[in-house]
């Protein structure tokens, strides 16, 4: 915390930060379905029915328009919803049958893959993860080597003055 600022202050500003970013997410949000909606019954009025293809042209149209600037609202709204993705259309290739139905759960394989994955990532290719994520990982597994006392643990343990 910078010397000679409150303390109330600062989590104020935090309060402000969140209410900011809540108040963008829901507002994108809200632009979106408005787009997505309104490009639905345009479709849907000019070619007489609905199809398919629609939801999909839509919703490219309305992605593009409002979650196209890539900012940490935007990315984070998209990591969400490609990690769904991913999910549903594998899913879907079972449903399909373009994959056979597994065996048993491919859950604690796909877990497997994913902490190798970002791990080996973090530790080889740092610069190609979201910032975020290299912070929360440096934390993780650097900062958390040095430790001075159990406060380290219970409050953050990267320290600037000298115990």
């Amino acid at each position: 915390m910078p010397h000679g600022m409150p303390k109330l202050s600062v989590l104020r500003e935090k309060l402000k930060s969140i209410a900011q970013a809540t108040y963008a997410h829901s507002r994108n949000l809200a632009y979106f379905v408005f787009t997505y909606k309104g490009l639905m019954a345009a479709q849907s009025r000019l070619q007489g029915k609905k199809i398919p293809f629609h939801s999909f042209l839509a919703a490219c149209i309305g992605g593009w328009l409002v979650f196209g600037e890539n900012n940490p609202i935007n990315s984070q709204i998209i990591m969400y919803l490609l990690s769904r993705i991913l999910f549903g259309l594998s899913r879907l290739a079972v449903e399909k049958g373009y994959v056979p139905q597994p065996r048993q759960d491919p859950f604690p394989l796909v877990a497997a893959l994913v902490w190798g994955t970002v791990l080996w990532l973090f530790e080889y290719h740092r610069q190609t993860l979201q910032p975020s994520l290299q912070s929360s990982m440096t934390y993780l597994y650097e900062d958390s080597e040095v430790w001075h006392d159990l406060s380290d643990f219970l409050i953050y343990n990267k320290r600037t003055d000298s115990k």
